[in-house]
């Protein structure tokens, strides 16, 4: 029941974030630009259900894949590298960890996690592969019998699901959402606060979240 509540608060976060957002753009930046517009839909056709099947599989499911998989082959050699490389007796990656951890501790992350949002800026499905990768020092992308040991032995709580799930949500669009956006407005103030506006109510939404669960006790 936990896990039920916690998704469904998340989800019901999101579409708080989406409307107020909304609200907020439709009063300051975009006051007095219309926000209606015109949908041109397509001719009814009878479905053809083995083109509907095609496109399902080859333009979204294996585009999705191969996206995934391209972007995680440079992403676990980055980390593989920064784990190689050393300063001393630490680590480039310990190192990078250890600076970031401060600020994810704050929002109710940690530095692995932040690391791993920032190499998955090309394809946000990656995230979750190389925060393992991250917690087994760069040895392995994918892989691992028992997560959940993995997590829970780097201090993984329900506050940490929670603020991963809000931010996951809640932050910057992918690179090639980020270029859709600069095709269509061929503006580079919106390519930028399309992306800050998201990050920033991110970050702000999971620390508001983390400070009040530590101050209640529950975490």
């Amino acid at each position: 029941m936990v896990s039920v509540g916690a998704v469904t608060a998340v989800t019901l976060i999101g579409v708080a974030a989406t409307l107020g957002v909304s609200f907020l753009l439709s009063r300051t930046l975009l006051k007095g630009v219309a926000s209606s517009f015109t949908l041109e839909m397509p001719p009814y056709r009878k479905p053809n259900f083995g083109r509907v099947i095609y496109t399902s599989i080859i333009d979204r499911t294996l585009f999705v894949l191969w996206r995934a998989a391209i972007c995680s082959a440079p992403a676990g050699g980055l980390i593989w590298l920064l784990g190689a490389i050393h300063v001393g007796d630490v680590s480039a990656f310990s190192w990078l960890r250890g600076w970031l951890d401060p600020f994810g501790h704050a929002i109710g992350l940690d530095g692995v996690i932040l690391i791993a949002f920032l190499f998955a800026i090309p394809a946000n499905e990656i995230v979750v592969p190389t925060i393992i990768m991250g917690y087994m020092n760069g040895h392995k992308m994918m892989e691992l019998s028992d997560p959940s040991a993995l997590f829970a032995a780097n201090g993984w709580t329900l506050l940490t699901a929670i603020c991963l799930l809000l931010f996951s949500l809640l932050h910057y669009p992918c690179t090639t959402t980020t270029l859709t956006i600069w095709r269509e407005t061929r503006s580079l103030k919106w390519t930028i606060l399309s992306n800050l506006i998201p990050l920033t109510i991110a970050i702000l939404t999971c620390g508001a979240i983390a400070q009040a669960a530590r101050f209640m006790g529950w975490a």
